[in-house]
């Protein structure tokens, strides 16, 4: 693992592969609260401060996304991929669409902006929070 971040050029301690291997294939969107609570099984004096930073350093090298999608706390999506998400407006589980959708926008729609992407978020409740109902 370590020779597959060795490119981001940033420092690998311990600690912060430890982070990593919890993003690895990590398909919750955690929020850097649910990082920092499993990461810290295992370094019980690590900081809050490093799982941020670390998500910070990460964002900004473009190896993971940072959705604002629930508006309580940050979440992130180590698969950077080009997908969209799926939100449960109950319990806030989040899933990944894998899928293109063509939407064109007229000239003035957008302000002369060329785009580049989209990103969607769709909004529901999932089977688990409708069947308590």
């Amino acid at each position: 693992m370590i020779d597959k971040y060795r490119d981001l050029q940033i420092k690998l301690t311990p600690q912060r592969l430890a982070i990593l291997g919890f993003l690895e294939n990590n398909r919750s969107h955690p929020s850097a609260e649910d990082i920092y609570r499993a990461v810290l099984k295992q370094f019980p004096t690590m900081s809050f401060a490093t799982v941020y930073n670390t998500l910070e350093a990460l964002k900004s090298k473009g190896n993971v996304q940072e959705l604002k999608i629930d508006p309580g706390k940050k979440r992130y999506d180590p698969d950077i991929s080009r997908h969209h998400h799926l939100i449960c407006m109950k319990c806030k589980n989040i899933v990944d669409i894998f899928k293109d959708f063509d939407i064109s926008l007229s000239e003035d729609l957008t302000s002369g902006f060329d785009i580049i992407g989209n990103s969607i978020e769709f909004y529901g409740i999932c089977r688990s929070c409708g069947s308590r109902k």
